[in-house]
């Protein structure tokens, strides 16, 4: 069996990171289906270390609630190290896309107050009905968080897929002691990011941009006989 690549990269060029849901909840059997197609994701001895914790309905909303409320009363303590820095190209980026986020929903630079207000939006879950946490065993390490990541990308790409809009956030996974309490999952797992899904919202600001990609030339080494 083979896909179009044509087809392939407009699926990959169509997901983006959703800032904006509809309070239209995600039926159970097509998350499962997005869950099913996520588990082909290539994995470390095959070990397939991923576990989702999903959020529908009030739940979605307690979690909302105490994530508010521990970010006004605690610090961050995420099981996984956030980098030590950005720096080259890498801090461009970020900036770049922090910026265009900005002028979408009319933050101006400066404006502290203002991207505070944008920042806390992280745990409204920028009001998607559903949030998954993800977590991999401890004794992985590593290796267990890289593969995770490609399942995060198979995740996002298969929700893609079946219309269905996401943002994975680390800004979530930071508050990891409140996510160990809150779901009862135990310190054996990581807790590496969380992915709010749901239906996007066309027409709100925050979702009006695109970030860009490295060129190709950017990416590849060749090293040539």
């Amino acid at each position: 069996m083979s896909v179009s690549p044509d087809a392939l990269d407009a699926l990959f060029a169509a997901r983006y990171s959703c800032r904006a849901f509809s309070n239209r909840p995600v039926p159970r059997d097509v998350i499962a289906a997005i869950t099913a197609t996520a588990r082909r994701a290539p994995s470390w001895c095959n070990a397939q270390p991923w576990q989702l914790t999903i959020t529908s309905g009030a739940e979605t909303d307690r979690l909302r609630e105490a994530l508010k409320s521990e970010v006004t009363s605690g610090a961050p303590a995420p099981d996984l190290p956030f980098p030590s820095g950005y720096s080259g190209p890498y801090q461009e980026r970020r900036r770049t896309c922090g910026w265009q986020l900005y002028e979408a929903v009319g933050v101006e630079k400066g404006d502290r107050a203002g991207s505070a207000q944008q920042m806390m939006r992280n745990f409204d879950l920028f009001d998607a009905p559903h949030c998954a946490i993800l977590s991999s065993p401890v004794e992985l390490g590593p290796y267990g968080a890289m593969d995770c990541g490609g399942f995060v990308t198979a995740f996002t790409i298969a929700a893609r897929a079946q219309g269905v809009d996401t943002i994975a956030q680390a800004a979530v996974a930071s508050y990891a002691p409140l996510l160990h309490r809150h779901f009862d999952i135990p310190e054996t797992r990581l807790i590496l990011c969380a992915i709010s899904f749901g239906y996007g919202d066309p027409d709100h600001p925050a979702n009006s941009f695109r970030t860009g990609r490295a060129k190709v030339a950017d990416i590849i080494d060749w090293r040539d006989a």
